[in-house]
């Protein structure tokens, strides 16, 4: 009789009593072995939820000790049995083991996770194995559960999902840093009569590079369909080093027409509320387990997010307050600064304790495309600052008005003709419109409560690393 396939998560939900006393199959990789010559004890694992299962393994029934010494940790098996109640400690049920099939062995003398307690750096140089962690397979379900709810909640609200290039002949924000795309014999390049590069010899006749932001086209999509949303891999060349950034990410960058800053800030709150409740209720198990090895304070970050009302307050007085507060900061406070995180995470942390969004930053450390106030000094931006990370969030209300965008874009030295195409939609049919931009590995770091950004993606990109 063919056996039907069970997850390991359906077995140990607390509603499995249709499953209790029947004959099941169960696939997966072995976490820990032990036992005596009379019985062994395998903890079984398929990645579906962070718990093992127990099979139990009547080794003179079995007759193949040939096959019971090849499953060592690291091997993967199929085990068909009947599901029980346990009567030991730690676990509700565990499988009665008739048959095992043996699908790969795993050398215990070479399997790199052997024995535990590795370090995440060790874990680091292993990303093709760390997925079989505790802590990788917990992180890696709480990043599908979190881009699952951000379209969930895009789609619910209305939005639509935008794909904008990830080849492209423009800098959104005019950062520079960009990685270039080019099928250019790079032992022989064309160049011009002025001894530059001639980019018209090049695959699309232009330079051309990986995309920094969905941004200005997402722009485009929200001045035809009212509401979209972005959600994609983005690029930045920047040689850094630190355990906060990536040369590749994902961002999520919605796009709304006729919203303003309020509306904005509004819709930021509720989908960060959103998200991280959507993980409280869908992701406990491992959320308490990254709580218990890794951030005693996580779970009640996450709370402090969902049942506060975020503080609003301008930039203006935001330096107000800093300057007032007789806190020494590292980088000294004044008008006209960019925040650092220090500044940001003692507005959350210690002056309000719950998230903070700012508004209205000076013009002079916000992109060109964000609306220039009435009083010519600062533009309607917004970032939403969470405890712990700082700036999770950072968005405007875009400039819709021809003249001031023109005249934002020469001052800012950005060449015209490389976004003429943007310029033209203030030209038919402007309209107010506002967006804003998530980091999804930043978000991650605050929902996990990890350290290092590389350890919230499977397969990190950073300087000289780009091995898998």
């Amino acid at each position: 009789m063919q056996l039907i396939k069970q997850r390991i998560y359906d077995l140990l939900k607390k509603d499995n009593s249709h499953l209790l006393n029947k004959e099941i199959n169960v696939k997966g990789w072995v976490r820990t072995r032990r036992g005596n010559k009379n019985v062994a004890f395998i903890a079984l694992n398929d990645g579906s939820v962070i718990h093992s299962i127990q099979v139990v393994v009547d080794v003179k029934a079995f007759r193949d000790d040939e096959l019971l010494r090849k499953i060592t940790t690291g091997a993967c098996i199929s085990v068909n049995g009947k599901l029980v109640a346990s009567e030991g400690k730690g676990q509700s049920v565990e499988i009665q083991a008739t048959e095992i099939h043996l699908y790969g062995t795993a050398d215990p003398e070479k399997y790199p996770l052997q024995k535990k307690g590795h370090s995440l750096e060790f874990l680091r140089e292993i990303a093709h194995l760390r997925p079989r962690t505790n802590t990788f397979g917990a992180i890696f379900r709480i990043r599908h559960a979190l881009s699952f709810a951000i379209h969930q909640f895009f789609n619910d609200s209305g939005f639509f999902y935008l794909h904008t290039p990830i080849i492209t002949g423009s800098d959104a924000e005019g950062a520079g840093a960009m990685f270039r795309v080019t099928t250019l014999d790079l032992n022989d390049v064309p160049k011009n009569e002025k001894g530059e590069v001639d980019y018209s010899k090049d695959f699309f006749g232009k330079e051309t590079n990986l995309t920094v932001s969905g941004q200005l086209e997402g722009e485009l999509g929200a001045l035809a369909l009212s509401t979209i949303y972005t959600f994609g891999p983005t690029f930045r060349a920047e040689k850094s080093f630190t355990s906060r950034h990536l040369s590749e990410f994902w961002m999520v960058e919605p796009e709304m027409a006729f919203y303003d800053i309020h509306d904005n800030m509004d819709l930021a709150e509720a989908f960060l509320k959103y998200l991280v409740a959507y993980l409280l209720e869908h992701c406990a198990d491992d959320l308490e387990f990254l709580e218990k090895m890794y951030d005693p304070g996580l779970l009640d970050r996450l709370n402090l997010v969902v049942d506060n009302q975020f503080e609003r307050l301008t930039y203006t007085d935001a330096i107000e307050l800093l300057e007032n507060s007789g806190h020494q900061f590292e980088f000294p406070v004044k008008w006209g600064v960019d925040l650092q995180s220090e500044h940001e995470r003692y507005l959350v942390e210690e002056q309000f304790k719950k998230p903070v969004i700012l508004t209205d930053y000076p013009r002079e450390i916000k992109a060109f495309y964000m609306k220039l106030n009435e009083d010519g000094r600062t533009v309607r931006a917004m970032d939403v600052l969470f405890p712990k990370i700082g700036e999770i969030i950072g968005g405007s209300q875009r400039e819709e008005d021809y003249g001031k965008l023109s005249g934002r874009i020469r001052e800012m030295g950005i060449h015209e003709e490389d976004v003429w195409w943007y310029l033209e939609t203030r030209k038919f049919g402007t309209a107010p419109h506002s967006g804003f931009g998530l980091g999804f590995e930043r978000l991650m770091l605050f929902v996990t409560g990890m350290g290092n950004i590389r350890d919230v993606i499977p397969f990190p990109r950073t300087p000289l690393s780009a091995e898998f």
